[in-house]
């Protein structure tokens, strides 16, 4: 039997930012998979650079990209103002959409207008309701609803007001129409950096101060008997004094034994398809938005555009319920779809496709409802007091960014092993 003072379940960022701050070189990192990073990984084929999905950065924290940046030695990192579009009447619109629908066609603008002026007073107790209150059917119906329904795979109804938090781009009616004198960059990821090497280079940067040889790969934590501080994973069993983990919380639920309504938890899942071209596509955007229903995707994202290299890269993101599961031959159906709708909406024009991945984010988007978030902070403190913590997006069971992440695990460090006086 393994014996250690801090178990960390995950090799993520939380997992991997926790044992970089912490001020103990007393634990273990186990994780399933067979290489590190979680989600926040980079594939590289045929000379294309893809990520599980687009993880671009959008740091609050100097100090923190400063931190990591300073471990990346010569890697380039390219810091870029955001070009988002949406694709919306067969022309583009600027993101976000309620800011600008000025560009929509004149009629639709107008109505726009009258739904802002006339929409109900009362704010809505659900997401679907705040779109109206705030927004008016307009803006609601053309956009906002349609393509968060189709990312969350769900009836927005269903969701808490705030379960976007600060990152949903909220804009008064003063903003909405033109005479407010509010600064044009819109949204926490008005601009953002990025590694040559793709997202992964922030991975290798936190594994730096992480001791390789206490990193666990492809071992999966099985059991864990919470009275005796044991876990039992494919391999062994490890005792610990305390537990870290940044696995989705009903998977820590399920291997600590503990009840739990799974309609309470539930969460998109969101299939990727990063795709390579033999020539250029749409130039200078970044990612464009696609409210449309009939088409697959709800997003699709330019590696090129951010590169500046002369082959189109796209990733391509599809939502999908909680319960979906497909296939091979249904995955491939899917992607055919992607393919033929990109070719619909005008990225796809006369290019060759050349190189391809596919990775299924499951789970992708949490459903934040007011069950979930009062479930989730009971769940997680009845672990805490058994010194079990449950931490990261999932673990949290939140929306947050890859910062959120870091701050959350050094908090988590130093309270565990604070710094001698």
């Amino acid at each position: 039997m393994e014996r250690t003072r801090y178990l960390i379940v995950g090799a993520g960022v939380s997992g991997l930012a926790f044992a970089d701050w912490l001020r103990d070189d007393d634990y273990w990192i186990v994780e399933a998979e067979e290489q590190i990073g979680g989600y926040c990984r980079t594939v590289e084929r045929d000379g294309f650079v893809w990520d599980y999905a687009g993880h671009f950065f959008h740091f609050r924290h100097p100090a923190i990209e400063e931190y990591l940046v300073a471990r990346m030695g010569r890697q380039h990192i390219l810091r870029v103002q955001r070009d988002s579009r949406i694709w919306y009447a067969d022309r583009f619109v600027d993101f976000p959409f309620q800011k600008n629908i000025h560009q929509l066609p004149q009629a639709e603008y107008e109505q726009c207008v009258q739904d802002l002026r006339d929409r109900p007073i009362e704010q809505g107790g659900n997401f679907k309701e705040m779109l109206y209150a705030r927004y008016g059917r307009g803006i609601a119906e053309k956009f906002l609803i349609p393509y968060n329904e189709k990312l969350y795979a769900m009836n927005l109804a269903a969701l808490d007001p705030d379960a976007m938090g600060r990152f949903f781009p909220h804009a008064s009616v003063e903003e909405i129409l033109g005479t407010s004198d509010a600064p044009s960059a819109d949204g926490y990821n008005a601009t953002f950096t990025y590694p040559e090497g793709g997202a992964v280079q922030y991975i290798d940067a936190l594994a730096q101060g992480v001791r390789a040889e206490r990193i666990a790969l492809d071992e999966r934590v099985l059991e864990i008997d919470l009275a005796a501080k044991l876990a039992t994973t494919s391999k062994r069993q490890i005792s610990y004094d305390v537990l870290i983990s940044s696995a989705p919380l009903v998977s820590l639920l399920d291997m600590c034994g503990i009840r739990y309504d799974p309609a309470i938890f539930s969460h998109n899942k969101v299939q990727v398809f990063n795709l390579g071209f033999d020539s250029k596509g749409p130039p200078d955007v970044h990612w464009i938005y696609y409210p449309q229903r009939d088409l697959s995707f709800y997003r699709v994202g330019f590696y090129d555009n951010i590169f500046g290299s002369d082959r189109m890269s796209l990733y391509v993101e599809v939502g999908l319920p909680w319960d979906a599961e497909l296939s091979d031959a249904e995955r491939g159906g899917l992607k055919a779809k992607a393919l033929a709708d990109l070719q619909t909406c005008g990225v796809v024009r006369n290019q060759t496709l050349v190189a391809s991945h596919d990775v299924l984010l499951n789970p992708a988007y949490v459903h934040i409802t007011t069950r979930s978030t009062v479930e989730a902070a009971t769940k997680r403190g009845l672990l805490a007091a058994q010194d079990v913590h449950s931490i990261g997006r999932y673990g949290a069971w939140t929306y947050c960014s890859i910062e959120d992440n870091i701050v959350e695990a050094r908090g988590l460090a130093e309270r565990l092993a604070p710094p001698e006086p």
